[in-house]
């Protein structure tokens, strides 16, 4: 049960992370109106697909983008067809400067327990809700 409680604790770690880089994004770049918007700003060329912003350096790849914190928390996410940032167990696992050991269940368990802050938007993908 321990490793339940510490699963928890991380997923709410990582919901924490991606706030602060939302805002901090936001600060940085005053045309995004949401996180996703980083995808945009990428293909048109008006930002470099690896860069630093603020205290954070970001990689787009894909649907998402990895943003690494100067303390070496990493929060990688990707971004649905709405914009809305979504998330699977193996981003949870990576998260932080030192990634915890639990498992893939530890994490299900957790973000389940967490369902009025977390929507399962597929099975093993997560948003945060409203």
């Amino acid at each position: 049960m321990e490793r339940v409680g510490d699963a928890r604790e991380l997923v709410l770690g990582y919901v924490d992370a991606l706030n602060t880089v939302d805002e901090a994004m936001r600060a940085a770049i005053p045309s995004l109106e949401r996180l996703a918007d980083v995808l945009g700003l990428v293909h048109s060329r008006r930002i470099s697909r690896n860069g630093q912003v603020g205290t954070y350096s970001y990689t787009v790849h894909g649907a998402g983008c990895r943003f690494v914190s100067g303390n070496g928390t990493e929060v990688d996410v990707d971004f649905a067809v709405d914009g809305s940032e979504i998330f699977d167990l193996w981003r949870l696992r990576r998260y932080g400067p030192e990634p915890l050991d639990v498992t893939d269940q530890d994490l299900r368990t957790a973000a389940q327990s967490l369902q009025l802050l977390l929507t399962e938007v597929r099975p093993g993908w997560f948003s945060v809700a409203g």
